[in-house]
């Protein structure tokens, strides 16, 4: 598994609030056999995360999901969540040890990114599972003690790493377009971008839990880009259906096989253009826990930089793949530029000379290109 495919999925008319559009993903049935529900944290505020021994992170997380595979689903209450003034600051770390600052102080904490509940259930931390995958890329720094590298990186690797990120209240019009967009009969899923720029794609495996979940999307983490283009953007033109006149626009049934034509256009039309740096990308799946037929899994893009957008995230498929449940996350350049640079070191067991060899540069650009991402704490002092 190295793609991502919507298979069961199908594109509806895009809806547009300013520099925000909401294109909506509908199945035609839903997938059986799985339910998922939000666990909400109130009164959110810095919250910690145990992933280990003596391993912890901290982050703003409002709410859990439970996925719930008992065959009970429908029986259980579901909480949502309600649309309204920002709980909080604009900005908040992904990940790392830079806590971020809410006006809610109150400090929850967590074990593990993935826990089993009692039954056939999983309380998992939305969009953290993606982000300590990203933020846990070659975590343990050199393991040969290259005369490059300081005593702190043999000793605690990239410990700790943090990462910038922003809650969706503080993307400009996506709390309005979310409260005021229709939600489509049979609608699963959507995909959020801001300028047209891909931000998220959100989906779930039945139409009453994406009902529930819909709002969300506003507790979410979006990157520094997105947020950027939303505050800055200008409005994105709306869809529009352009039927031309003639014959077979007479009856009722012609008018609306025009209709759906139309339609399917719009949609062949997203796939290609909009969603192609989502879907035609490959991938390097983590699994993360298994539930019965279904598999949680998290994913990381090749990091090529200089290209389309690339996106981490996490999705649940069942055992003939397809997507029950996904959520990504777009990265900034200078992000996929620092797993690039990650994943040339590692290739290189962390040998200067070899990464220098394999990105086509010099040692002393390499050291120049750590520096920039941040690294130099994994850099000997030099004279």
């Amino acid at each position: 598994m190295n793609r991502l495919e919507l298979t069961g999925l199908t594109t509806g008319p895009a809806q547009v609030w300013g520099g925000i559009r909401l294109v909506p993903l509908v199945r035609e049935r839903p997938v059986e056999g799985l339910r998922l529900h939000e666990e909400l944290y109130v009164d959110y505020g810095n919250a910690t995360v145990d992933i280990g021994p003596r391993t912890h992170y901290a982050s703003v997380i409002p709410h859990g999901f439970v996925a719930d595979w008992s065959g009970e689903g429908e029986q259980l209450a579901a909480y949502g969540t309600q649309l309204g003034a920002a709980p909080g600051a604009a900005g908040s770390p992904a990940g790392g040890l830079n806590a971020p600052r809410t006006a809610r102080l109150q400090r929850h904490r967590h074990h593990r990114m993935a826990k089993r509940r009692p039954g056939d259930r999983l309380r998992f931390l939305p969009l953290h599972l993606a982000l300590e995958g990203y933020l846990s890329l070659h975590f343990g720094g050199p393991a040969i003690a290259w005369e490059e590298w300081s005593r702190q990186a043999l000793r605690d690797g990239l410990s700790p790493r943090a990462e910038d990120a922003y809650m969706g209240w503080s993307v400009r019009g996506l709390g309005a377009a979310l409260r005021v967009f229709e939600i489509h009969p049979g609608q699963c899923g959507v995909m959020v971008y801001a300028a047209d720029a891909l931000a998220a794609a959100f989906v779930v495996p039945h139409p009453d839990d994406y009902r529930l979940l819909h709002p969300s999307l506003v507790e979410d983490l979006y990157g520094e880009l997105i947020h950027q283009y939303a505050l800055y953007g200008a409005p994105v033109p709306e869809f529009t259906a352009r039927i031309p006149d003639g014959p077979q626009l007479r009856t009722l049934a012609g008018l609306r096989a025009a209709a759906r034509a139309q339609e399917r256009e719009w949609a062949e039309a997203h796939d290609s253009l909009f969603a192609g740096e989502l879907l035609d990308g490959s991938y390097a799946f983590d699994r993360v826990y298994r539930m019965g037929s279904f598999t949680l899994w998290r994913f990381l893009p090749p990091f090529r930089p200089g290209g389309a957008g690339q996106h981490i995230g996490e999705t649940i498929t069942d055992h003939k793949g397809q997507v029950a449940y996904l959520k990504t996350f777009r990265l900034s350049e200078a992000q996929i530029r620092r797993g690039h640079l990650l994943h040339r070191l590692a290739e290189a067991d962390w040998r200067l000379a070899g990464a220098a060899r394999a990105l086509g540069t010099t040692e002393e650009e390499v050291v120049r290109r750590i520096r920039a991402a941040g690294f130099e704490s994994l850099l000997r002092a030099r004279a």
